[in-house]
């Protein structure tokens, strides 16, 4: 009766986010209501790992951390900034691409900047990686990942040093569950000559 309960209660948070209107109230309520949330330890080799708190565990602030080290360019030119993402040992996050389609992602994203345009992120290589919530292994980063971040400036872009801002989009997983996603969010110094 319990089972069937919670299982109702899965199903009406995900049918509550597919009609809000943000991805992360999504994306939160698709891995809640993942089919593992309501399995016991012997989870089945085709569900999704399940959603956990940070109780008694590394607290989600702590589980990926991210920085970026400041770059130059000229005026007119490209450079590429260097996004790196450090992962606390025995945790993984997703790759990009995922392995499956409802599995979130790593992204990097650049906030807008005058005179900025940011490229394509070229995503690392993943590690191919067996856990027991997944028949096939899966795509995911561990302890520390590099995403390249290709910059284009603007010809008639203003000297001089400016901040730059970016979001990086990951869910962090264990080798039986995974946090709800989040977004960690670092800056760099791009010089303009």
């Amino acid at each position: 009766m319990r089972t069937g309960i919670k299982a109702s209660l899965a199903a009406c948070a995900l049918a509550l986010a597919a009609c809000s209107g943000t991805n992360e109230t999504r994306d939160e309520a698709r891995a809640v209501a993942s089919p593992a949330a309501s399995a016991s330890p012997s989870v089945s080799a085709s569900a999704s790992p399940v959603v956990v708190t940070s109780e008694g565990r590394t607290p989600p602030s702590e589980v990926v951390r991210v920085s970026a080290a400041g770059v130059e360019a000229r005026a007119g030119g490209r450079a590429e900034a260097s996004v790196r993402l450090d992962i606390a040992e025995g945790y993984h996050v997703n790759a990009n691409p995922p392995t499956h389609s409802y599995l979130i992602p790593t992204q990097v994203e650049l906030t807008s900047e005058p005179g900025v345009t940011a490229g394509k992120p070229v995503y690392p290589s993943p590690l191919r990686k067996k856990f027991a919530f997944d028949p096939q292994p899966l795509a995911v980063y561990e302890n520390e990942a590099t995403v390249k971040l290709p910059l284009n400036i603007d010809a008639s872009a203003t000297k001089g040093a400016r901040t730059l801002r970016a979001k990086v989009r990951v869910q962090p997983c264990d080798d039986q569950a995974c946090y709800p996603p989040r977004n960690v969010e670092t800056s760099f110094e791009l010089n303009v000559k």
